[in-house]
């Protein structure tokens, strides 16, 4: 058992918050990729739903969190002011969140998933296979490895209360 205390970061460093990026960035792209079998109208609007999910994450926890108008390891921390004032961190920390409140969340890549199941069954292709493939490796192995390792490991308001980190720890004996 590692009694070590994990230092956070004031200011996570850019090498993170790049890569915690090109993650979101990834699962957008590959999704757009998938919906690019249906035509460019399905394309445009889910990265208009991507869009909407980055803003309510903002409009909806950026404002209350610690690093609001600090370098988080998303860069939302520091894009959050420029759209939204600062929220009550203590209405923040006492939000109660499940999985129902995350499946928007989680739709970013379900929904293309889906899509591309339609588009194998009517018209297979390997490459959409694959790209589903990636999309679901990256989503959950991906997703869980930078935020386990990178971002939430050393992030200041799990110490404080962080209604995400309250929902997915486990619960130990």
């Amino acid at each position: 058992m590692n009694l070590e205390k994990v230092k956070t970061y004031e200011k996570f460093p850019a090498w993170i918050v790049v890569l915690a990026n090109l993650l979101s960035l990834s699962i957008y792209a590959i999704g757009a990729y998938i919906f690019l079998g249906f035509g460019i109208l399905f394309v445009v609007l889910y990265l208009l739903y991507c869009l909407w999910m980055e803003i309510n994450v903002l409009r909806r926890s950026c404002v209350g969190c610690y690093y609001y108008d600090k370098v988080c390891a998303f860069g939302k921390g520091k894009l959050c002011p420029l759209f939204f004032k600062k929220g009550s961190s203590k209405i923040f920390i006492k939000r109660k969140i499940s999985p129902i409140h995350i499946l928007p969340d989680f739709s970013i890549f379900i929904i293309p998933l889906i899509g591309g199941v339609i588009l194998s069954i009517l018209n297979f292709s390997w490459t959409v296979v694959g790209m589903m493939v990636i999309l679901l490796i990256i989503s959950f192995a991906g997703n869980a490895f930078v935020r386990g390792s990178f971002a939430c490991k050393y992030c200041k308001q799990r110490e404080i209360g962080c209604p995400a980190e309250k929902m997915f720890q486990k619960k130990k004996k």
